[in-house]
């Protein structure tokens, strides 16, 4: 199972699932956009906990998926799921709590940088490996997580930044041990769950109304950069070179 979902208390919990290490499917990404809209409609759901189990909290797409595809359906299917997934989260009629350990790389930082509060384990480090696998994406919502400069620097270099500099971006809320995490992300859950529902549905649309950035048009004008991308031939070889574990011919 990919995505666990119950809703306990007024608190809704999804719960990423797919070992061994949380890079869903297509089938998988359109799941989880599915189980936040079922939360966002239910009227006595009054906050999300978004979390994982396993390794870590999302390694973004199933690379293996798109390498073993024919034609480009995999891709398109990527696309269409990680956005429908993004925008879930950031359409969710009421606050999302990201609860992240380990790694949170690529679709991963789509999910995270859409939330409305994120809570992480000392172990979580954050990521877009995406020039590195042919891609882009994401970048959107990197840059709601990391200053402008460090998050162009981090598109560049595939580099990932600590839970514990995020932290001190204010970007993390509560930085805590791993086994208190999900204890961590339910308290700041009840605290909200605690004001009224009607004020709380109110501020998350008000809220979305002020940002400076459409995150949802923002992105998918990224995705046309990774549809030409995989066009030229270049990422193929980036891809199956990661799949297969071999160094990649970066001479394109």
């Amino acid at each position: 199972m990919a995505i666990r979902y119950e809703v306990r208390e007024g608190i809704a919990e999804v719960v990423l699932d797919a070992p061994p290490v949380n890079a869903l499917t297509v089938a998988g990404w359109f799941e989880l956009a599915d189980r936040l809209r079922e939360a966002s409609r239910d009227r006595q759901v009054r906050v999300v906990v978004l979390r994982a189990e396993g390794r870590g909290f999302n390694a973004g797409v199933d690379i293996k998926e798109m390498s073993n595809a024919e034609g480009f359906d995999a891709l398109v299917g990527a696309n269409k799921g990680c956005y429908d997934a993004f925008a879930a989260v950031y359409d969710c009629e009421v606050p999302v709590i990201a609860a992240v350990h380990g790694f949170c790389v690529g679709g991963g930082i789509g999910l995270v940088g859409n939330a409305d509060i994120v809570v992480a384990s000392h172990d979580a480090f954050f990521g877009l490996p995406e020039v590195d696998r042919g891609a882009l994406g994401a970048a959107t919502h990197l840059a709601r997580l990391v200053p402008q400069h460090r998050m162009r620097q981090m598109v560049y270099t595939s580099e990932n930044a600590p839970a514990a500099e995020l932290h001190a971006y204010g970007s993390i809320h509560k930085l805590v041990d791993r086994d208190k995490l999900v204890e961590t992300a339910f308290e700041v859950a009840r605290t909200i769950a605690a004001k009224s529902p009607t004020v709380i549905r109110a501020a998350k649309a008000s809220l979305n109304g002020i940002d400076p950035v459409d995150v949802k048009r923002s992105y998918r004008y990224e995705q046309g950069f990774t549809f030409e991308l995989n066009l030229t031939g270049v990422s193929d070889e980036l891809r199956d070179a990661f799949t297969e574990g071999r160094e990649a011919d970066t001479s394109k």
